[in-house]
């Protein structure tokens, strides 16, 4: 079983919340960013002179977690269709989501079928399947932690393109 943790931080540097996932420790955002590191490749070599750099800041600050007040219950046990577990950085829902699939049984939730969906020529992602107990699911959901800021590390070396 995989390990998750919710947490709410502070969006966009003002008084809104966001929801943020990790995943075994992990932020789900930095799972993502190396997904889709060879996918960005064809579309960003040729804009950037200093592509290195300013790549690796594009992938690793792709997403960001969903606007609490955007959501009126969280969506993470939802299993109609895909169901978003990331947005854009812009704030706008439906601009840049991180979407898979959600399947719940009695003893487990599971995430699989990652999708961008501005981008469904990439496919399912590389990311996943995470199955996690279905208990320690919901306490950890029911009980966001709640952080001051946003909690992503800074861009690790070898992510750009």
């Amino acid at each position: 079983m995989n390990g998750i943790e919710f947490f709410h931080y502070p969006f966009d540097g003002g008084p809104s919340l966001a929801w943020g996932v990790r995943v075994d420790g992990v932020d789900l955002r930095a799972h993502t960013a190396w997904a889709t590191r060879e996918l960005w490749r064809p579309e960003l070599e040729d804009q950037f002179e200093d592509q290195e750099r300013e790549s690796a800041e594009l992938i690793w600050r792709q997403h960001d977690g969903l606007a609490v007040v955007d959501v009126a219950e969280p969506p993470f046990l939802r299993t109609a269709g895909r169901i978003p577990l990331l947005g854009c950085p812009c704030g706008i829902p439906r601009c840049w989501p991180l979407t898979a699939r959600v399947e719940t049984s009695p003893v487990t939730v599971t995430w699989s079928a990652f999708r961008q969906t501005e981008r469904e020529r990439w496919g399912d992602l590389p990311v996943g399947p995470f199955v996690f107990g279905r208990t320690a699911y919901e306490a950890a959901l029911s009980s966001p932690a709640a952080l001051t800021a946003d909690p992503p590390a800074p861009v690790p070396a070898g992510l750009g393109v």
